[in-house]
């Protein structure tokens, strides 16, 4: 499939939204290293399960959401356990916009470990890392359920790339083996990324041959981007959990679906 063609938003005129612009862009830089800071001085990298550290790594994702004017409305309810939390991905942002509402390590793509300043944050935040491709699903699914075992729970992406939020892709299985391993619930969550008029904005999309940069660069041009994040009714263990899952989480973006 050819990837999606990165979505344009309409030309921004005026001199005082471009400065608004560089003034924000100078706020996100300085919360980053901000961060960094704060990770090395809490011992983040070496010990990042604490429970001071997780404390800080929610906090510090969710002032990022404040300072990239995320208006985040949610329904239904975070789990309150440990649980394997599957979304739809729609851009980067889900990310500190999940981590805002609920605890949860997250699964993410190996390459993000080399993005610049982010993929350090991102190592001091617990994050695990899967290299697309390379079979080793069956590998991470064990290290997720032990992490599940441990009442730590994970959020990963089963799509396994982003969209721009007018499809849902197919869910991989194998990492759902880690809900049966464990066992633990299943939490599907529906994300959905939406203008003033609540219709579905695609702007906000992270796919194709965009970068981290420049995706950045325009998301701060904007006065607000709002995000409507449905915590859907968990799923217990068992067979076709992707399936399930999949079902789940597309009712809730076609339909509405309703929350658990």
């Amino acid at each position: 499939m050819t990837p999606a063609a990165t979505p344009v938003a309409a030309p921004v005129r005026g001199a005082w939204p471009q400065l608004r612009r560089l003034w924000r862009v100078l706020r996100v830089l300085t919360h980053i290293f901000w961060g960094l800071w704060v990770a090395l001085c809490c011992g983040a990298f070496w010990h990042p399960h604490r429970p001071a550290v997780r404390r800080r790594v929610q906090r510090w994702l969710t002032q990022l959401v404040t300072l990239l004017s995320v208006r985040v409305e949610v329904s239904g309810t975070p789990p309150q356990g440990a649980a394997l939390v599957v979304c739809n991905h729609v851009s980067w942002v889900d990310i500190p916009v999940l981590a805002s509402l609920m605890p949860a390590y997250f699964l993410s793509k190996a390459e993000v470990r080399d993005w610049p300043l982010i993929g350090w944050l991102a190592q001091a935040g617990g994050t695990l890392f899967i290299k697309r491709g390379s079979g080793e699903s069956g590998r991470k699914a064990v290290d997720i359920a032990v992490a599940l075992q441990k009442g730590r729970s994970v959020l990963l992406f089963p799509e396994g790339t982003t969209t721009d939020g007018r499809q849902l892709r197919r869910f991989h299985r194998p990492l759902f083996e880690a809900a049966v391993l464990a066992p633990a619930p299943v939490q599907p969550v529906a994300l959905r990324y939406l203008n003033e008029d609540g219709e579905l904005d695609t702007a906000a999309a992270f796919i194709g041959t965009d970068s981290f940069h420049h995706h950045l660069w325009r998301l701060l041009l904007r006065d607000q981007l709002r995000v409507q994040v449905q915590f859907l009714a968990p799923l217990a263990p068992g067979e076709r959990l992707a399936e399930h899952a999949h079902a789940a989480v597309l009712a809730g973006l076609t339909k509405g679906g309703r929350a658990g």
